[in-house]
């Protein structure tokens, strides 16, 4: 028996490695994605924050998120935190204005004056 191997079969190496492609995209899909998808405004002049806030995300259907946490309660989740802390405002941008100045005054009647909106640069 001195069969000679004239070739190597690469068909199962690339089926390993297509399904292990297959998981290495699909786990940076979700990680790449873990955000709450919120269309920020635009603004040419924004600045940037000097410390970390807290983030309030309003979205498009009216969905209230406190540091990309849900919250059904503004006033409860921001129960233990300092009046002196920063707060960040996301947004989307297709709220109508009330919405957005609705949330700004309910934190503002929390005790917090360090109030900003985030906005994306373009």
């Amino acid at each position: 028996m001195d069969d000679d191997i004239e070739s190597i079969n690469v068909v199962p190496l690339v089926d390993v490695m297509l399904v292990l492609l297959t998981i290495v995209l699909t786990t940076a899909t979700f990680v790449a994605t873990g955000r709450i998808p919120v269309d920020l405004a635009q603004s040419t002049k924004a600045a940037t924050a000097a410390a970390e806030p807290v983030v309030i995300t309003l979205t498009r259907d009216l969905r209230l998120y406190v540091n990309d946490q849900p919250a059904e309660h503004l006033s409860a989740a921001l129960a233990g935190l300092s009046p002196a802390q920063a707060v960040a405002v996301r947004a989307d941008g297709a709220l109508a204005l009330t919405h957005l100045v609705d949330l700004v005054d309910r934190i503002k009647a929390l005790g917090f004056e360090r109030v900003a909106l985030e906005v994306k640069r373009p």
